[in-house]
């Protein structure tokens, strides 16, 4: 990539950067209501690209050799333990990591 190449990259790297944090505030004002699909997505996306990260996350486990996906079922009912008590995202699936991490290394 030459120099030119380069530059014209990091341009349109800053426009999208740009433009993906003043479009929302140009296409809702704040002095206008915020449309109902708009709400109703926002209301619903965070939990949708969770569920799909899950999923993705658990798309390669084997379930037909030793240990039968027990690491990931073990880390996912300490995430949704952790979860539960603390009510933290970040000591939820940080802690799920731990024990994921400790389980796949140590037996």
């Amino acid at each position: 990539m030459n120099d030119i190449q380069m530059l014209i990259t990091v341009g349109m790297m800053a426009i999208a950067t740009m433009l993906t944090r003043f479009l929302p505030f140009i296409l809702f004002p704040e002095h206008k209501p915020i449309p109902k699909t708009v709400t109703f997505l926002a209301d619903r996306l965070p939990y949708a690209s969770l569920g799909m990260l899950v999923i993705y996350a658990l798309k390669d486990v084997n379930l037909q050799s030793a240990p039968f996906g027990s690491y990931e079922l073990i880390s996912l009912a300490v995430i949704a333990v952790i979860h539960h008590l603390k009510n933290n995202t970040l000591l939820s699936i940080g802690g799920g990591l731990i024990v994921y991490l400790l389980l796949v290394n140590v037996f």
